[in-house]
């Protein structure tokens, strides 16, 4: 049996899972900064956040459909509907001689941005347990 205190509750849950695999990328990234032809990765973390907020919040994405002007033409692909969350190669930066892409300034700086939506996150958390927890506690007064 499962049950929620908010909508937002799920999201929250979610946002705290992606930034615990942005973490490990950043990381990784960090980890190779010295390995020839490594390339930095990273999380296409925005999407998968809007993805969970439009399933919880019912969101309509008002997609535009493509215009057939005949049957033979091909249908639009439709995008894939992915629970997991898309790991890509960071463009961009600039290759080093040795062919790697990690710039520990970004990945620094992408660090401690992560480090503080996740603190954030749990903060968020807390305050929707804190008020859960008053309204349980106000019931049993009654």
């Amino acid at each position: 049996m499962s049950f929620e205190i908010s909508k937002s509750f799920k999201y929250l849950e979610s946002s705290l899972q992606y930034r615990a695999i942005r973490q490990d990328l950043i990381s990784g990234n960090i980890a190779n900064a010295d390995t020839p032809y490594y390339k930095s990765k990273d999380i296409d973390f925005e999407n998968m956040l809007s993805k969970e907020a439009s399933k919880e919040f019912n969101k309509n994405d008002n997609k535009l459909e493509l215009a057939r002007t005949t049957e033979n033409m091909m249908p639009a692909i439709e995008e894939e509907n992915s629970d997991e969350p898309t790991i890509f190669f960071r463009d961009g930066h600039l290759a080093r001689n040795d062919g790697n892409t990690v710039d520990l300034d970004v990945e620094s700086t992408e660090l401690s941005k992560n480090n503080m939506m996740y603190n954030a996150d749990i903060e968020a958390l807390k305050k929707q347990a804190s008020i859960f927890r008053a309204v349980i506690a106000s019931t049993k007064n009654i």
